[in-house]
């Protein structure tokens, strides 16, 4: 079966996963409505559930995709259903839209039609955080690089009415590695230690392998324990089965396609016991480091270092051009919560890439305030009740 959204997107620029069809279809069953947003030359559409089009034609399709000049994901979600406020809703575009951000027409009409459109379905906001860079490097050291294209957006949503959202759904800041050069050059662009640490698991007996759809409960179960450990809030069970195996199911179909969204698990063990593991995501020539867990058990084996060198020369032999290493800190210091992972991402050889982050339109102020005031205390409930169930689930 063709997927014409995936065919879509991946011919935009900064195609991410979370645009996807498949993350549509995983959001569906968690209380959201996916919504597929299309600008061609001339119009602008929206289609409900849209993308799969097995009776199109090869030529129409191509046709399609080569008229699309910007898309969109949107995850709509209704609030109070039952209540005099029922056709309030929430509009949330994952890392995107997806257009050039550097055409100041596009833009403008895409943004226009979007404001236009959450007004028309009631909704209190419309979230974005698309891919947009305001720069490079660590702010104020010698690799801080401002991109002014970035600097002009974030003037002009101002203008517009948007505000910087206080409830940054993604990572601000990631880290990304160039997976253009050599093998070689790759582990020489390392820090000294980390390299040491990828030899030193090698020599100590740490074993990779590929995990597949019956290693996804014990991998839950090793992400519970180092949610605990670790202290940050995870969701349940069903959720984490259900991304993984919707986007491994990909995998399996059409592993050389990029324009198909896949995913798969890298398990290192020692003695053929897991101890840690990843999950890599890849789409349209990018692969992603979404989700890793590890035991207590053998971390002085650095299994954690093999894991990541081994998913940047898996990403490499499959066509992809970067590693997104998934989040670096807000603010790049020890008082931020990701300091000590960020320097685990930055000896592996990448640059700080700085986006936008999320931004709101809310059409109706009132309700933004009220949603906005309210909603922090119930996620506050949410996240304690969270880590409860997570320690019951390992019987803590």
């Amino acid at each position: 079966m063709v997927n014409l959204w995936n065919n879509l997107i991946s011919n935009l620029p900064n195609p991410h996963f979370l645009q996807t069809y498949e993350w549509g279809q995983v959001k569906a069953k968690y209380g959201w409505s996916p919504l597929y947003a299309v600008w061609t030359k001339d119009r602008f559409s929206v289609t409900p559930q849209g993308g799969n089009v097995s009776d199109q034609s090869a030529d129409n399709l191509s046709l399609i995709t080569d008229d699309c000049i910007a898309a969109a994901l949107i995850l709509k979600r209704q609030i109070l259903q039952n209540s005099f406020a029922a056709r309030l809703s929430i509009l949330y575009l994952p890392k995107g839209p997806l257009l050039d951000w550097t055409n100041e027409s596009l833009r403008n009409r895409v943004l226009d039609d979007l404001q236009s459109f959450a007004k028309k379905e009631g909704a209190i906001f419309l979230k974005c955080d698309p891919d947009v860079a305001l720069g490079t490097g660590v702010p104020q050291s010698a690799d801080d690089a401002e991109d002014k294209n970035g600097s002009a957006i974030t003037s002009e949503l101002k203008r517009r009415g948007w505000r910087y959202s206080s409830d940054q759904i993604q990572f601000k800041n990631t880290v990304v590695i160039d997976l253009n050069p050599t093998e070689d050059e790759l582990l020489a662009r390392m820090k000294q230690k980390t390299r040491y640490n990828i030899r030193l698991a090698e020599k100590k007996g740490v074993s990779l392998r590929v995990g597949n759809l019956e290693d996804l409960g014990m991998l839950y179960k090793m992400y519970a324990e180092t949610s605990v450990r670790d202290g940050f809030v995870i969701r349940g069970e069903e959720y984490y089965l259900t991304v993984w195996k919707m986007f491994m199911q990909a995998s399996v179909e059409t592993l050389k396609r990029s324009n198909v969204p896949a995913c798969e698990p890298l398990i290192a063990e020692v003695n053929n016991q897991p101890v840690a593991a990843i999950f890599v995501f890849y789409f349209a020539g990018r692969a992603y480091y979404v989700y890793g867990m590890s035991r207590d058990a053998h971390r002085e084996k650095m299994p954690t270092y093999l894991l990541q060198w081994e998913a940047m020369k898996r990403a490499k032999a499959r066509g992809c051009a970067t590693y997104d290493l998934w989040g670096a800190p807000e603010v790049f210091d020890e008082s931020d919560s990701m300091w000590g992972v960020y320097r685990f991402k930055e000896g592996l050889g990448g640059k700080v890439v700085r986006t936008l982050g999320a931004w709101d339109y809310a059409p109706n102020p009132f309700w933004y305030r009220m949603y906005s005031d309210i909603m922090p205390r119930v996620l506050d409930v949410m996240r304690s009740r969270g880590r409860s169930k997570t320690k019951q689930s390992l019987g803590a």
